[in-house]
């Protein structure tokens, strides 16, 4: 499973921005798929979740409420729309996939990784 993710930006506080995330080749393979985020020095940290085919979400408390992520099946593309953005959602944002299904937030537990997009929120 390959991963490209799109979308990332500079925004102002309380701005939105979207990311995506195509998957292509054995996409199949992939149960649930995540969203982190990276700051330097920090370890990634986890956004949000969505199974591919029930479109079960779950997110982090530091962002719920104000992100949601969807799935369109037919493109194998996901989505993270993010609302009322703050400074401190500034970060490289990866999207990942996972071949088996899991409700963990560790990074570990996702096999496949996308590049990453800058997403930079000004105050």
């Amino acid at each position: 499973v390959q991963l490209q993710a799109s979308g990332g930006g500079l925004a102002q506080a309380g701005g939105s921005l979207r990311l995506a995330c195509a998957a292509s080749g054995r996409t199949s393979s992939s149960s649930v798929m995540g969203w982190f985020r990276q700051t330097p020095g920090k370890d990634r940290e986890f956004v949000g979740r969505i199974t591919w085919n029930a479109g079960i979400t779950f997110y982090a408390d530091s962002v719920k409420g104000r992100f949601t992520i969807s799935r369109d099946n037919a493109k194998n593309t996901v989505y993270l729309q993010m609302n009322s953005l703050k400074p401190e959602d500034t970060a490289v944002y990866y999207c990942a996939a996972s071949r088996y299904y899991t409700d963990s937030d560790r990074a570990a537990s996702y096999d496949y990784w996308g590049q990453g997009t800058q997403v930079t929120v000004s105050s």
